[in-house]
């Protein structure tokens, strides 16, 4: 009987897809333009504890958002409740993230930009900052997967070109979602998962 192919690796009490061992990507903005914060039908998803964290920031990134943006956050709040009942940023009325600035055509997180300034301590949002993975918290285990979106295809096409894998080019939103060692467990599969499809050739 013929094994089922292995689509997912179980690190600690995550499932992680192969998509983050196979999928070679780097973010490529001079195309895109930061599509992944305007484009989409929810804000970004927070954890429970970035609910006080984006409260904090949002005085010190006020300075760097658009006038819209401030008038969303003013008006709804921090943060919202969508329909499928998860707390996410607000929106503004064309869809785009409330938290967000335009520089030379790009769209940029305005928290990041508090935070590369040395004003706040809070990046932006893991789920901001793991895209394109996205994770399903279950009650026993994280599901860690790759959302395919076409507007990241110039990402795709960058990617190739460099040779980065998608788990490299996410190394530091991972280690600052799982750890350190948690990274080195997914890296060392992905070695090996390398060197298997190698001899297997």
């Amino acid at each position: 009987m013929k094994a089922e192919p292995v689509t997912m690796l179980e690190i600690d009490k995550t499932l992680v897809s192969l998509d983050l061992l196979e999928k070679q990507f780097h973010c490529d903005l001079e195309k895109c333009h930061g599509a992944c914060c305007v484009v989409g039908d929810s804000g970004a998803p927070l954890e429970m504890q970035e609910k006080e964290k984006i409260a904090d920031a949002y005085p010190l990134a006020r300075q760097f958002m658009t006038a819209e943006g401030i008038k969303a956050v003013e008006q709804q709040g921090w943060y919202v409740v969508d329909e499928d009942g998860d707390t996410v940023t607000p929106l503004m009325n064309d869809g785009a993230c409330a938290y967000i600035y335009n520089e030379n055509g790009i769209t940029f997180c305005a928290i990041e930009k508090a935070w590369m300034e040395d004003l706040i301590s809070f990046r932006k949002p893991v789920s901001c900052h793991l895209y394109p993975v996205r994770i399903t918290e279950y009650k026993s285990y994280d599901a860690v997967n790759y959302e395919k979106n076409k507007i990241c295809k110039a990402a795709l096409k960058k990617g190739t070109k460099e040779q980065i894998y998608l788990y490299q080019f996410l190394k530091d939103s991972l280690i600052r979602k799982y750890g350190s060692k948690w990274y080195d467990e997914l890296e060392l599969n992905a070695q090996m998962w390398e060197q298997n499809k190698h001899e297997e050739q």
